[in-house]
């Protein structure tokens, strides 16, 4: 079964021949411009429905892959009515009870057509205006987008049933005279953007536009019309040749499919090295992704398993979701591995989404994860390196639900109580779907308990969803980390109790932003939980095509629970083994409004450790990435009036990255020294306060003296006891 889951003065001739030349340069771009928007627009379809009782499944949809798509559906909210569905409703008028019913059977076919113009959508049915109304914001469609009729989505599992005769899109709002003069399998007056009339078993569009085109789970061609049985039968086309990879996958992703050509992929390879190395965005001890941009890149699956510590990570291949796997023996160097998890053409998955890692009762590895567009799955392996994995022929354990029920089949982590499985599945509860509790004795039989969370805790909005979650004991307590994704990272602290997860804590882990996002954690052979994150990457899009990469973690840190039963965060001491040159300077009084520079210490790849004693200074830090007259700069430092520590961001870069400060809620008690340990990688900068805070950064300086260090205040004099700092060896290959 399938499922659908950014001139000088010179003389003129010479002038001429100029504007010449910067015109054919920039043409391409700007007719891919033009090309690469799909604002105003009409669909026209004649259909005939197998039946008048189904409901929600599409004729023909438009949808950009990111959860945005327009429709013509029918009976998705009234039955038996045609309607412009929407994502989330948003450009759907949901009071239709005086649009007319259709009566057409199945064997006589109705023209429907949507014309959307603006912010106002017009239906029709056989060219007499049939219903419209006006929206708040149109949607529009890149290249990138699919057209899919059966389904009404590509995260849909409704399906329509019926034939269809002709199938074609407009590029812009045609009018009800214009609708009615069309005739099917005629090309009209106004040529259209995209056109279907079934007429072979390619499915061709005749306009060209669409390359890739496929007939999926059984819907066929015959006597020119398209035949489509409400069950899982659908048609799907891309306008890149493999664009339909996503959702109708080749048989194996083409890095294990394919052998490499050698010797030409050898220089190859090479060339790409050392392009990354030249890279001066690239981390060189926070793990970044090998090659390739990964959006999601969150880690996954953590586990300590036979000597060896495991880490796995979403990265997209054929435009799927796939498991990296990466290990280590010291959490700091860490070694690839052949990829061990991803959809195949047998698979009921269509890509390999958030979980995570657990042994089960009888000692195998358990990898619990999001199967796209079928629900959440199970993985076992008891191979000693975790490369070779078995999925339960069970799967999906819990499927996407179909209905109205209360809990949703999402990031999922798993655990053993006993002699009982239970598992958390992420939820939205504005959407009516809070996190849920599910539990089993066997892998392949698990039960919904009911809500996760006892009651939410206050400050959480509605619209923050619980994805991502790693649920775990810690100090006596039980701790869930999980994202908003508006948010990004966060936690609660509770106990276990009846099924249930009783909160006491609700603290955030990213506040300007959601930066800091996608936990991950295990616990190592010596009881320490170690956690991860996913650093967002805040280039400009351009750029990050440019450089061939993007997808970078944090630095594990090691979390206890303090005695207010707040979480304590600070550096593994693993990390240590990359220090060297070491440097020391101590008792540095830095009066009021003063800036001293450390000339001694400074680097982009560096870590500090800062003992402060504030004093009666309103603002005690450090400077880090600074240029010699600091146009570039990033200022970490203790807010006393505020009672935050601060990143301010907002001269980091003349170029890249977001410019704001990220202000995390901490206080010093009475006469405590600030201490603050500060990691600058490249464009990534992590600070760790007193081991009671810690803050992620992206930063992306353009300047090549931007190196400098300096420590500051404002509001009084401050003391600095002691600075030490070490330059940082890289522990990535490149």
């Amino acid at each position: 079964m399938i499922e659908f889951p950014n001139l000088g003065k010179q003389a003129p001739e010479k002038n001429m021949k100029r504007k010449m030349r910067l015109l054919w340069a920039v043409l391409p771009t700007l007719v891919g411009i033009a090309n690469a928007q799909l604002g105003d627009k009409t669909f026209v379809v004649w259909v005939a429905p197998a039946n008048l009782t189904q409901r929600g499944g599409s004729v023909l949809t438009i949808d950009n892959q990111h959860s945005h798509f327009d429709g013509i559906i029918f009976g998705e909210i009234a039955p038996a009515r045609w309607m412009a569905g929407s994502d989330n409703l948003k450009r759907t008028e949901r009071q239709q009870s005086p649009w007319p019913v259709e009566i057409a059977g199945p064997d006589a076919m109705v023209q429907v057509a949507i014309a959307y113009r603006g912010k106002e959508i017009t239906l029709y049915r056989d060219g007499k205006e049939y219903a419209r109304y006006p929206i708040q914001r149109p949607e529009a469609f890149d290249e990138k987008s699919l057209v899919i009729l059966g389904p009404r989505h590509v995260h849909n599992r409704d399906f329509f049933a019926g034939a269809i005769d002709d199938a074609r899109i407009y590029d812009r709002a045609l009018t009800g005279e214009q609708i009615r003069a069309l005739k099917p399998n005629t090309m009209s007056e106004i040529k259209p953007w995209a056109w279907w009339t079934f007429d072979d078993a390619a499915c061709t569009d005749r306009m060209g536009r669409f390359v890739d085109t496929r007939l999926i789970d059984g819907a066929y061609v015959k006597d020119g019309q398209l035949h489509l049985d409400g069950k899982q039968a659908a048609f799907a086309a891309a306008q890149a040749v493999h664009g339909l990879d996503s959702i109708c996958p080749p048989p194996l992703p083409r890095s294990i499919a394919e052998q490499p050509k050698l010797p030409d992929d050898i220089e190859i390879v090479r060339r790409f090295r050392n392009h990354l190395l030249a890279d001066p965005y690239r981390p060189t001890y926070h793990f970044a992704i090998p090659e390739d941009y990964a959006g999601p890149f969150d880690p996954n699956g953590a586990i300590f398993w036979r000597g060896q510590y495991h880490l796995f990570h979403i990265y997209q291949e054929n435009r799927m979701n796939c498991f990296g796997h990466i290990s280590s023996v010291d959490l700091v160097h860490w070694r690839q591995h052949p990829t061990p998890l991803y959809p195949t053409d047998k698979s009921i998955d269509r890509g390999i989404s958030s979980g995570n890692c657990f042994i089960n009762k009888k000692g195998e590895a358990t990898m619990l994860f999001h199967g796209v567009n079928a629900g959440n799955c199970i993985a076992t392996s008891m191979d000693d390196n975790l490369d070779h994995w078995t999925k339960l022929s069970s799967n999906p354990i819990v499927p996407n639900p179909l209905g109205k029920e209360p809990y949703a089949s999402w990031d999922p982590c798993g655990w053993v109580e006993g002699n009982t499985y239970y598992a958390i599945f992420g939820g939205n509860p504005g959407h009516g779907k809070p996190a849920s509790t599910f539990k089993a004795t066997e892998l392949d039989g698990w039960k919904y308990v009911g809500p996760f969370l006892h009651h939410e805790m206050p400050g959480v909005a509605t619209n923050e969803d619980t994805s991502c979650p790693d649920f775990f004991k810690l100090g006596g307590k039980r701790v869930l980390i999980c994202i908003a994704h508006n948010r990004g990272n966060r936690y609660y602290v509770g106990d276990w109790k009846n099924e249930q997860f009783v909160p006491e804590i609700h603290e955030r882990m990213s506040w300007v932003d959601n930066t800091y996002f996608a936990p991950e954690s295990l616990e190592a052979p010596d009881g320490r939980r170690i956690l991860w994150g996913w650093i967002f990457d805040q280039r400009d899009g351009k750029t990050r095509l440019a450089s061939g990469w993007s997808g970078e973690m944090s630095l594990p840190r090691e979390l206890s629970l303090g005695d207010d039963n707040r979480l304590r965060q600070k550096p593994i001491r693993e990390l240590e083994c990359l220090r060297y040159n070491g440097q020391t300077l101590k008792d540095i009084t830095v009066s009021a409004g003063q800036d001293v520079v450390l000339g001694k210490i400074s680097g982009n790849t560096i870590e500090l450790e800062l003992e402060i004693k504030p004093q009666d200074a309103k603002q005690v830090g450090v400077k880090v990435c600074r240029s010699p007259g600091g146009e570039e700069q990033t200022l970490i430092y203790y807010d006393a009036a505020e009672k935050a520590l601060k990143v301010d961001a907002t001269k980091s870069s003349l170029t890249e990255g977001k410019r704001n400060v990220e202000s995390a809620p901490f206080a010093l008690k009475s006469r405590e020294p600030l201490k603050l340990r500060v990691f600058v990688d490249r464009s990534v900068v992590e600070v760790f306060a007193n081991e009671r805070q810690a803050v992620v950064r992206r930063i992306y300086p353009s300047r090549p003296d931007s190196l400098g260090v300096s420590v500051f205040a404002n509001g009084g004099a401050v003391k600095v006891r002691q600075v030490k700092s070490w330059q940082m060896a890289p522990s990535n290959a490149y």
